[in-house]
């Protein structure tokens, strides 16, 4: 019954959570859809950690796209090997993800020690904060601890195959069972991200500032 919880019932949860709360929030909330940046505050770490950790999350996010929802089959045909594939796999993953881990835990550190920066702070920005950054170390951690110590295990012989069948309603949870848990636990902190990502200014991803390009320069006195 818990393994049927955590790899059928908890996954739609989420689902629900994610598309509704976004629903909610659009129809009665959409003005706070900001980062609220605090770059007046202190600017040098949100920079720093900001640059290093956007840039991460995107060659992240897509290495898991490819990862989770092309299958090996598709991979196999184009020509490329699965030796050739998780050589590539892990070798820019480890790179971005370290990049999005340290610089997580820049804009972790800068929230929780500068006085001003978390006097503006929300308990949900802070939970965001945490939340994204164990999820950074358990995506790690699954890769250079993980993998090593199950030479056997192929995640796209179990995870991408269960995360594929979640969006045609038959998840198969016993994919999910000898699952090292250090791969369950990442999963499942993610589940908790997109559980809040409605809720907190997480939000802000969708609102892409394509004028940003386009737009004059305004002009801060201090």
């Amino acid at each position: 019954m818990w393994n049927n919880f955590l790899w059928v019932v908890l996954p739609y949860l989420v689902l629900a959570s994610f598309v509704f709360g976004h629903i909610f929030r659009y129809r009665y909330d959409h003005f706070t859809v900001t980062a609220k940046s605090s770059e007046m505050i202190e600017k040098k770490q949100l920079m720093i950690g900001s640059i290093l950790f956007h840039i991460g999350i995107i060659f992240v996010v897509g290495g898991h796209f490819i990862g989770l929802v092309i299958p090996k089959t598709w991979t196999e045909a184009v020509g490329i090997s699965e030796h050739a594939y998780h050589i590539v796999a892990v070798g820019i993953g480890s790179v971005f993800g370290i990049m999005a881990f340290v610089g997580m835990f820049l804009l972790t550190f800068r929230r929780l020690s500068h006085v001003r920066v978390r006097m503006t702070s929300s308990i949900m920005d802070i939970i965001v904060n945490l939340t994204l950054l164990f999820t950074l170390f358990l995506g790690m951690a699954s890769t250079m601890i993980a993998n090593p110590a199950n030479p056997g295990f192929d995640y796209r012989e179990s995870i991408s195959i269960w995360f594929r069948q979640l969006f045609v309603f038959q998840p198969d949870a016993s994919l999910m069972a000898n699952v090292p848990v250090l791969f369950q636990l990442h999963i499942i902190s993610a589940f908790l991200i997109f559980a809040l990502f409605p809720y907190t200014r997480l939000v802000h991803a969708w609102s892409v500032p394509l004028t940003y390009l386009k737009r004059s320069y305004i002009i801060y006195r201090r």
